[in-house]
């Protein structure tokens, strides 16, 4: 299992486009990946654009990535590299 803490950069936080952005690269792999917020013991399904939408993680939330699975390492490299690139906004 691969735990990784990461912080919504982008200016917008992580609203609809960004969300499904995300729910779009979970669903690539076949690892479960689960989201929470920093502290909060609720854990959301990554592959859920209701669950993750929930969150409301406005920029500078940090969030815990909890991922499992065969290639767990690879979807959290890019799930990483997704929040890095802040969802391919400007901002």
């Amino acid at each position: 299992m691969i735990r990784q803490v990461i912080q919504v950069e982008n200016r917008l936080g992580l609203h609809a486009r960004a969300a499904a952005k995300l729910v779009r690269l979970a669903c690539r792999f076949a690892s479960s990946v689960h989201v929470s917020r920093e502290g909060a013991n609720q854990r959301i399904d990554a592959k859920s654009i209701l669950g993750v939408l929930m969150l409301s993680a406005a920029q500078g939330t940090r969030l815990v990535l909890l991922i499992e699975g065969e290639d767990e390492a690879e979807a959290g490299q890019a799930i990483r590299r997704l929040f890095e690139e802040r969802f391919g906004e400007e901002n």
